[in-house]
């Protein structure tokens, strides 16, 4: 069993920076996608960014240029830093964890952490 715990949203104005932090407890293995997905209020949950064991990074056209999804291995840790923030980024965002387990293929999602964009 994994569990992700998300942190570091805040409230921040147009231009801000905020790093969020989806730190695991258990381990996550050795094959793995780890994403980052906000979800607005009134609006779906969509997916932001992702990293996979191979260190192969994706991004939402949104984005790209302004965030950064990376991680530490020794605090088994994804971090998500976001640069140039707009009031459109504004939502709860959500740490996903897909692994590929020899036992299996299993899936979890943190509790969220909210972000707003305001001046």
């Amino acid at each position: 069993q994994v569990q992700l715990v998300e942190s570091g949203g805040g409230l921040v104005q147009p231009g801000g920076s905020l790093r969020l932090s989806c730190s695991a407890s258990g381990s996550v293995g050795s094959s793995y996608v780890i994403a980052w997905y906000h979800q607005a209020p009134g609006n779906v949950r969509r997916w932001v960014a992702s990293l996979t064991n191979g260190a192969r990074t994706n991004y939402t056209d949104s984005v790209k240029g302004r965030f950064t999804i990376s991680r530490d291995n020794a605090k088994n840790t994804v971090y998500l830093q976001m640069n140039g923030l707009k009031p459109e980024d504004t939502a709860d965002y959500y740490c996903y964890a897909k692994l590929f387990l020899w036992n299996g293929i299993f899936q979890y999602w943190g509790q969220g952490t909210q972000v707003t964009v305001s001046s």
